[in-house]
Order: C-alpha cells, then structure tokens, then sequence
C-alpha cells in the first residue's frame, strides 16, 4: 500500500512498503517482466534511459513514455498485467518492485 506520511519536518512524503522485485534487461528488442504483478501500483527504475509499456502482453516502442535513467517512477497497473521495456539508446537493467 502507498500512503503519504510526514517527515520530521511535516513534509510529505511517499512511503510504500516493497513487494517481489523483478528485473528485465532492456536492450533494442522489447521484453517484458516474466510473471504478471498482482499489485495495483509498481515502483519502476532503469539503469539507462527507456521506455514503457503496461499490457496483458505488452510490447515497448520508442513512441511509449520515457523513463529517464536512475529514476524511481510509480506507475498504475492492473492486477495480471505486465511492464515491457525498450532501450532509448543504451542498454540497461529494469527493476519492477510490486507494492503492498
């Protein structure tokens, strides 16, 4: 579950407690997670830049949303889908962590 929590200063700030983590090499050819997420939100990071899709078998392509490298994105998805990942222009390791 994602809630909104306070720091010791009374900022807000996003807390999520990390479920099951997957990872996807990202290269030229899109490839997707292995096992569908059973959560409603995941926690998305790339080690170079990409993009994405979410689908019951998505495929990624360039014109998908862009995710910048080393940034820590929550994404919607439904119960039984999957994330596909494509490279922009480098290759990568995807980590896809559902949230309880």
């Amino acid at each position: 579950m994602t809630i909104l929590a306070q720091d010791g200063r009374g900022l807000a700030v996003q807390v999520t407690s990390p479920g099951v983590t997957q990872t996807v090499s990202v290269t030229g050819v899109s490839a997707a997670v292995a096992n569908a997420v059973v959560t409603k939100i995941i926690r998305v990071v790339c080690t170079s830049d990409c993009h994405y899709r979410i689908g019951a078998a998505p495929t990624a392509t360039t014109s998908d949303p862009f995710l910048p490298a080393n940034v820590v994105e929550y994404v919607g998805i439904n119960s039984g889908q999957k994330i596909a990942f494509i490279q922009n222009s480098a290759n990568g390791t995807a980590f896809v962590t559902e949230t309880k």
